[in-house]
C-alpha cells in the first residue's frame, strides 16, 4: 500500500508499505479522507515545536473497517468510523483522572508517531469511533475538528441561553460558533477581518457576523448584546490583537476561552484581566464524549460542516493541497485528501 511521509519541511514523498494486519484489540480501517489543519501546515513549514521529521500525517480523519483483530467485539466489517488520534500514558495523574487530553506524555498521531495518512491503518479499537452510516467521509474526517471545538466550548458549562462572542472565523472559529448555537446559546456573534470567512459563518446559521476593519470589537459587542456585553468571548484567532480586544471589551467578571493556539509570546494587558476580574481559561483537544456530542451535533443538524469544505486533493497530490492552501490563505477553509482517489 501506499502511504504518505513528509521528509522534511516541505517536502513529501510516497513509499510502498506491507498493509498492516490488526492485533487482537485493533481493526483495520480503510481510510478515505483525511483534512489539513492549522498545525499540520505548521509541520509543513517546519514550524512545528513538537514534531521531527521524517513523519507520517493523518489525525483528521474518515474510513471503513475492512478487518477485526480476535478480541474486538463490538464493531464490525464495513462500519464508517473515525479515529481519535491521541496516545496517552495512562498512568500519569490527568489519565488517572480521566484527564488523557492532558497526558503528561501524550503523543498525537501524524506529529510525534504515525499518522492516518497511508491506504490502510491499523488502530486501536478502543481509539475508533462508528460514525452513521449517513454521515458522508468528508463530514467524518471533520468531527476531530468539531471535536476541538466541542471541547472548547464546553470549557465554562452549560452555554444554554448564554450571549456568546467569538473572535476568528477560521474553521475553529466556525465550529466554535456553531457548537454554541447548537448547544442552545442565546445569541451568538463571530468577528474576522475575512468577508469570505464571515460570509461561511453566515451560510452556517451563526447569527451576528462582523468585519472589525470596518467596525471596532467593543461597538459591535455593545449594539449585538447591549451594555451587558457578552457572558463568553471565545479567542479562535489566537494573537495579541485578538485576545487584547477580548481583555479591553469583555465584561467585567465574565469568561474569556483561549482556543486558539497563540502564535509566539503574547503581549496582553493582564493588569486589566486582574483589575476586571477576568476569568481567563483555555482548552486543549478533546476527550470521547466530545467525539460523542460532535457527532450529535451534525446529526441533528445543528453543525454543518460541507460548506468548510474549500477543495478536495487526490492522495498523491497531497503536497499539491499544501501548495494550494499557501496560494489561498485568506480564501481557503478545509482542504481535504481523498486517499483513495
Amino acid at each position: 500500500m501506499l502511504q504518505e511521509i513528509m521528509v522534511k519541511p516541505g517536502k513529501i514523498e510516497f513509499q510502498e508499505v506491507e498493509i498492516p494486519q490488526p492485533g487482537e484489540n485493533q481493526v483495520l480501517v480503510k481510510i478515505m479522507k483525511i483534512g489539513i489543519c492549522g498545525s499540520d501546515i505548521h509541520v509543513y513549514h517546519g514550524e512545528h515545536p513538537f514534531t521531527s521529521y521524517p513523519v507520517t500525517q493523518g489525525h483528521e480523519v474518515s474510513g471503513e473497517i475492512v478487518k477485526l483483530g480476535e478480541k474486538v467485539r463490538d464493531l464490525y466489517v464495513g462500519q464508517k468510523v473515525t479515529i481519535e488520534p491521541q496516545v496517552y500514558c495512562g498512568e500519569c495523574y490527568p489519565c488517572r483522572h480521566g484527564k488523557y487530553n492532558l497526558c503528561e506524555e501524550l503523543k498525537v498521531m501524524g506529529f510525534q508517531t504515525t499518522g492516518t495518512a497511508s491506504e490502510y491503518f491499523a488502530a486501536d479499537a478502543s481509539k475508533v469511533t462508528p460514525i452513521p452510516q449517513e454521515m458522508s467521509y468528508d463530514e467524518g474526517a471533520m468531527i476531530e475538528p468539531l471535536a476541538v471545538a466541542v471541547h472548547g466550548v464546553k470549557q465554562v458549562g452549560d452555554v444554554r441561553g448564554m450571549k456568546i462572542a467569538v473572535l476568528g472565523a477560521g474553521p475553529i472559529g466556525n465550529l466554535v460558533a456553531q457548537t454554541a448555537k447548537g448547544m442552545g446559546a442565546e445569541k451568538v456573534m463571530i468577528t474576522d477581518i475575512s468577508d469570505l470567512r464571515l460570509k461561511k459563518a453566515e451560510e452556517c446559521g451563526i447569527h451576528v457576523c462582523v468585519n472589525t476593519r470596518d467596525k471596532d470589537f467593543g461597538e459591535a459587542m455593545l449594539e449585538t448584546f447591549g451594555p451587558d456585553k457578552a457572558d463568553v468571548i471565545y479567542d479562535c484567532a489566537g494573537n495579541n490583537t485578538t485576545m487584547g480586544q477580548a481583555i479591553k471589551y469583555a465584561r467585567k467578571g465574565s469568561i474569556i476561552v483561549l482556543v486558539a493556539v497563540f502564535a509566539g509570546m503574547a503581549q496582553i494587558d493582564l493588569a486589566v484581566a486582574n483589575d476586571h476580574e477576568l476569568d481567563i481559561k483555555s482548552t486543549m483537544m478533546y476527550r470521547h464524549e466530545d467525539y460523542l456530542d460532535a457527532i450529535r451535533l451534525v446529526q441533528e443538524k445543528k453543525v454543518h460542516l460541507s460548506p468548510l469544505i474549500s477543495r478536495s486533493f487526490a492522495f498523491k497530490d497531497y503536497q499539491k493541497a499544501y501548495e494550494y492552501i499557501d496560494e489561498n490563505r485568506e480564501t481557503t477553509m478545509k482542504v481535504l485528501i481523498n486517499v483513495q482517489e
